[in-house]
């Protein structure tokens, strides 16, 4: 059982850092929670692999910059459907 778990962290470290993703998507696009892929690519990859784990948090890192512009952008968007619902109602 631990190795699958390394395994997995190893293989989360290299897709957010090929994909430059979040830890959001990660987790979606693995079927685990959240909190499991940051336990995986934070504490237990510094572990396995020191190196990838700095590249994974370089990553995360400029995520966690970007973040209030990604979340202004969702909410501008939001405003904007909501915009052409209303619009196209009669």
């Amino acid at each position: 059982m631990k190795e699958i778990v390394e395994e997995r962290a190893v293989r989360l470290g290299e897709y957010i850092v090929e994909n430059k993703d979040t830890v959001r998507r990660a987790a979606a696009r693995f079927g685990i929670s959240k909190s499991t892929v940051h336990k995986d690519v934070t504490d237990r990859l510094r572990e396995i692999d020191p190196g990838l784990c700095r590249e994974v948090g370089l990553v995360l890192e400029q995520n966690k910059q970007e973040r209030h512009m990604r979340g202004g952008e969702a909410t501008k968007q939001k405003y904007i459907r909501l915009r052409k619902s209303s619009e196209g109602a009669p």
